[in-house]
């Protein structure tokens, strides 16, 4: 729900369910009940009133679905039709992090964010979701996945996505530029379009080795098998297959398992659609990916780092790069880049087929204790914003994407993924986009008219009550 009402939407569940046990007269449970329908629509509204807009842009703040955690724990849950703007519109940023009940940001050595990914698909009107093995899920008919540009086949089909470093990494297109999203003629028919979440995070409380934990090393989770019941091959050492939802990593020994609920809380900025803006496309490239020796986009996601020698050590060359060459599949201006990659990550760099460099982006490393600035996280990733026009790939071009690790150390489960935005051409350029501010003084008096009539109901009901105390009746609250 959207960050203003959280509160407001807890207290009005619980005096509906006080309402339920109470013993009141039908006609001022009517009166309450009134109240609390009242409050809803007025915090719904609230909700929609707190978009702000400055130069132009849209912003809205919401939270995602609870995230209950105890020490160790690793929750890894998808979820369906998050709150999100809707209409013709054009994306300008998406940035998140996870947040306690009270709104305070949550260090990563507390909680590691493995990942999070907002992924766009359309949905059948009039369906729900129906459970299978416990778990929500959608008849494949019913759910389209709308996925972005490419190239993988399959697995990284995200519009935004980051991991550690979403606290001080950039996502922001800049202008004339936009993701173009809600378009009615690209939904299809008797569809809506919608999103969801897949976030992984992993409770480091009073583990015994954190960041084996967050790496997601087999042993310290103490499975064989993945979360299918499918046995894991011996070489298996480390990955998403040892750290999926529900299991726990190993804690010290007397640990109080102490629960929490934590949120992402998201910050989505727009603009509506115009003939102004620039679509650009998302593509994703995966240094695991396997086109060149196979013809197939097989992104495997994930790799183990191994440690250097005593020797690499002592000569200071503890550096492993993966290389991976893919062919674009359109053509166009890149007009931002970034890279993701997990704690030991050095940097990567997207390279044109002449060897020139379409974007480099290097890890930021915590250096204390606060939240944005953890020791030995990658707390932020730099971006690339090339000069609109100067940056250019041809349809067909083989790109090649450098990836590199330390080795000082072993690694398990990281990943080498880059991500762009590319406008098909830059001879489209209109200047700046122009949007108006919806009009919100009759969201507003709407509000202070439902508002009146909610309090109207309460001093009636609190009238009831003191007539029944003056007349000898006493009222009886569960």
């Amino acid at each position: 729900m959207a960050l203003s009402s959280v509160q407001d939407f807890r207290r009005i569940l619980f005096w509906i369910s006080w309402l339920q046990e109470s013993t009141m007269s039908p006609g001022d449970q009517g009166l309450v009940f009134l109240l609390a329908i009242a409050l809803f629509a007025i915090c719904a509204q609230i909700s929609q009133a707190r978009v702000t807009l400055e130069n132009g842009v849209k912003t809205m703040v919401y939270l995602s679905p609870k995230i209950t955690q105890q020490p160790g724990s690793v929750s890894n849950k998808f979820y369906y039709d998050i709150e999100f703007p809707k209409g013709h519109i054009a994306l300008k940023s998406f940035n998140a992090e996870v947040v306690d009940e009270a709104g305070n940001p949550v260090s990563l050595q507390e909680t590691y964010l493995h990942h999070w990914v907002a992924i766009r698909y359309y949905q059948r009107k009039g369906v729900k979701g129906t459970k299978y093995n416990g778990k929500l899920g959608f008849h494949q008919s019913d759910t389209i996945i709308a996925g972005n540009s490419g190239v993988c086949n399959h697995g990284l089909s995200q519009f935004f996505g980051l991991g550690s470093e979403t606290r001080k990494t950039s996502t922001y297109v800049p202008d004339p530029y936009g993701i173009e999203v809600g378009n009615p003629l690209e939904i299809p028919a008797g569809y809506e379009e919608k999103w969801m979440f897949n976030i992984h995070a992993i409770d480091t409380r009073g583990t015994e080795d954190a960041m084996g934990c967050t790496e997601c090393r087999c042993n310290l989770y103490n499975t064989t098998v993945d979360e299918y019941g499918r046995p894991l091959k011996p070489s298996y050492s480390g990955g998403l297959l040892c750290c999926y939802d529900g299991l726990q990593c190993k804690v010290k020994n007397g640990l109080e398992s102490v629960k929490r609920n934590l949120y992402l809380r998201y910050t989505v900025k727009w603009v509506d659609w115009s003939d102004s803006i620039v679509p650009v496309k998302i593509f994703i490239f995966d240094v695991t990916d396997t086109w060149q020796s196979t013809g197939i986009h097989d992104c495997l996601i994930e790799f183990n780092v191994e440690p250097c020698t005593t020797t690499g050590l002592a000569t200071n060359d503890c550096t492993s790069t993966r290389r991976a060459n893919v062919s674009f599949p359109s053509a166009g201006d890149v007009v931002y880049g970034v890279s993701h990659q997990h704690s030991g990550g050095i940097g990567s760099t997207l390279y044109g087929e002449d060897g020139r460099v379409i974007c480099s982006s290097k890890p930021i490393y915590g250096e204390g204790n606060n939240a944005g600035d953890e020791a030995g996280y990658i707390v932020g990733m730099s971006t690339c914003y090339p000069e609109p026009g100067s940056v250019k790939i041809a349809n067909g071009e083989i790109v090649t994407l450098e990836s590199s690790y330390s080795t000082a150390k072993s690694h398990t489960g990281v990943m080498g993924l880059f991500y762009i935005l590319v406008a098909e051409s830059s001879s489209e350029l209109n200047g700046r986009v122009q949007i108006h501010q919806e009009p919100i003084v009759p969201i507003f008096l709407w509000g202070v008219a439902v508002f009146g009539l909610a309090i109207s109901a309460a001093v009636v009901v609190a009238y009831r009550r003191r007539k029944q105390y003056d007349d000898g009746y006493q009222f009886i609250a569960t």
